[in-house]
């Protein structure tokens, strides 16, 4: 094994043990260098690997850092993201920031009449860090208007109803934040995030629901897993719907 590897997993390992918490300083190159018995160079392979890993980060001018932990949202799930994010062990709350029957815009391609349009702010720990708004459409819409959406689920409350999810189609994109989505997340304007829209399907192919999540990039990650039999990733050009 590569000198610089044998390092990347050494440090590594202590991170995750907790030797070195999440946001610490790690002692100056020079000194893990003499340490380590390498040069800057080997040492700097092995820091490289570790960032890499979303472990460490590495600041200009001002050192190593223990990267804080990030949170996943996965790709390749019909659950719903707090689900997800829940069942990795993170703390979330869900702000209820409106809910109002309103006609649904053109791009989401609901069916006529009024829909019910619920926009929340997704909190991990203490800190906002997704901006989300679902457009539930009839028959759904005026059943779901009164229900407590701090504490119950989108998705469950829709099988109350019974409703059967049978899938999902997701498109994710670069973009910044609106004016609106910064004051809810308590960020700057035009602070760069992902973009998820989701549209998904009952049995008989109707939208049950269409999703715009905005989603901090410095809390969130996104990660999918690839497989023979498993998700199929598609790329089209920009503005097309999968």
């Amino acid at each position: 094994m590569p000198k610089y590897q044998q390092i990347a997993d050494d440090l590594g390992t202590r991170i995750r043990s907790g030797e070195y918490p999440p946001g610490s300083a790690l002692p100056p190159q020079r000194e893990l260098s003499s340490a380590y018995g390498v040069t800057l160079v080997t040492l700097r392979q092995a820091l490289d690997v570790l960032q890499s890993e979303g472990l460490l980060s590495q600041q200009a001018g001002r050192g190593t850092f223990v990267a804080e932990p990030k949170a996943a949202y996965r790709l390749s799930t019909l659950r719903s993201l707090a689900e997800d994010l829940r069942e990795q062990g993170h703390t979330v709350t869900t702000a209820v920031v409106s809910t109002a029957l309103r006609k649904p815009p053109a791009p989401y391609d609901l069916p006529a009449g009024s829909a019910l349009r619920l926009e929340r702010v997704r909190v991990l720990g203490s800190r906002p860090a997704i901006h989300q708004v679902s457009w539930i459409p009839a028959p759904w819409a005026t059943a779901l208007r009164t229900v407590d959406f701090t504490t119950i689920s989108l998705y469950a409350s829709l099988a109350d109803l019974g409703v059967v999810v049978h899938r999902a189609t997701e498109r994710l994109t670069p973009g910044v934040l609106t004016a609106a989505e910064a004051t809810a997340l308590g960020r700057k304007a035009g602070v760069p995030v992902f973009v998820s829209e989701r549209w998904t399907y009952a049995l008989d192919g109707s939208v049950v629901v269409a999703d715009r999540a905005t989603i901090l990039g410095d809390l969130v990650e996104i990660r999918t897993e690839r497989a023979a039999t498993g998700l199929s990733l598609q790329w089209t050009a920009p503005g097309r719907r999968p």
